[in-house]
């Protein structure tokens, strides 16, 4: 199945759909193992954690694309991919769109914010005009075969609310299947971007500008999807910071043993045992064709 339906399909059996973030092609396995059915790759996260920046637009295609493709080869599950403002115009961001799709992707999101970004929950965000993020959205659109196509807005905290529905309603005219709508200071607000018509998603990033909410409540407001961007990639940083920090003191990591994953838990996740099998299937049916020759 084309991972386009498979993410159609994860929507509709769930709702509202978890999409949980995954930095790495392992963590996307963590994250399928533990139930989720749909993933994603963070812009924020692919600058910090695969090239140690800030998330201020300052990685392009090709980075996003190298752990697309690294994701997209050890998991089933549909990728959704943060693609920024698109890197360029309209035939840059045909061939970002073109890329993505042939890299696994099943749905990528497109913002409305200058191409100097910034993350969608610090101050000084600026917007392009709505007319700009139109001609993005129509290049996108015009340049898919089937790629999902969602359009983030930060004009909430920018332009305010209505601004912000004004702007999502010309997106969805200009094709977009589905509305991202960031930094909410609220839950509410959300159902009121859900009549527009298309499927909204809710960013429950941590220590930003929206209040941590359930499921149940964002199902409540006509939620449905709800992103977990970095939650793990967070959690993982902090035990590292700690265990190094153990280590270099202490000069062991004894007390720290028991936070970390085991060695048969990650083989298990990794399916370990049946890549050894494989080599011993290979490595013995050359053994009886060097017995047969001999």
């Amino acid at each position: 199945m084309h991972t386009t339906a498979r993410f159609a399909d994860a929507l509709a059996a769930e709702s509202p759909l978890q999409i949980a973030g995954a930095i790495n092609a392992y963590a996307a396995i963590l994250a399928e193992n533990a139930g989720f059915r749909a993933l994603y790759v963070s812009g924020g996260g692919v600058a910090n954690w695969s090239y140690g920046l800030p998330d201020l637009g300052m990685t392009t295609r090709d980075d996003v694309l190298e752990d697309v493709r690294r994701i997209t080869d050890v998991t089933s599950c549909p990728l959704l991919v943060d693609i920024d403002t698109g890197w360029g115009q309209a035939l840059n961001i045909a061939r970002t769109i073109h890329t993505m799709e042939n890299a696994g992707a099943a749905c990528v999101h497109i913002e409305d914010q200058i191409g100097t970004k910034r993350c969608g929950h610090r101050p000084g965000k600026a917007l392009v005009s709505a007319d700009e993020m139109v001609d993005r959205l129509k290049a996108a659109v015009d340049a898919r075969d089937s790629l999902g196509i969602m359009a983030r807005t930060d004009a909430i905290a920018v332009e305010g609310t209505e601004a912000a529905l004004e702007r999502a309603a010309r997106y969805v005219e200009a094709g977009a299947d589905y509305l991202f709508v960031e930094a909410a200071p609220d839950p509410s607000i959300y159902r009121q971007f859900a009549e527009l018509g298309v499927p909204v998603l809710a960013n429950m990033t941590e220590f930003g500008r929206s209040p941590l909410v359930t499921t149940d409540e964002l199902a409540a407001n006509d939620v449905s999807m709800v992103l977990y961007p970095l939650s793990a990639a967070r959690a993982m940083a902090a035990a590292a910071d700690t265990v190094y920090r153990e280590i270099r003191s202490q000069g062991t990591q004894t007390h720290v043993v028991e936070q970390m994953q085991t060695r048969d838990a990650l083989y298990q996740h990794l399916n370990y045992a049946a890549y050894e099998q494989r080599i011993d299937h290979l490595f013995n049916k050359q053994q009886h064709v060097d017995d047969q020759t001999d």
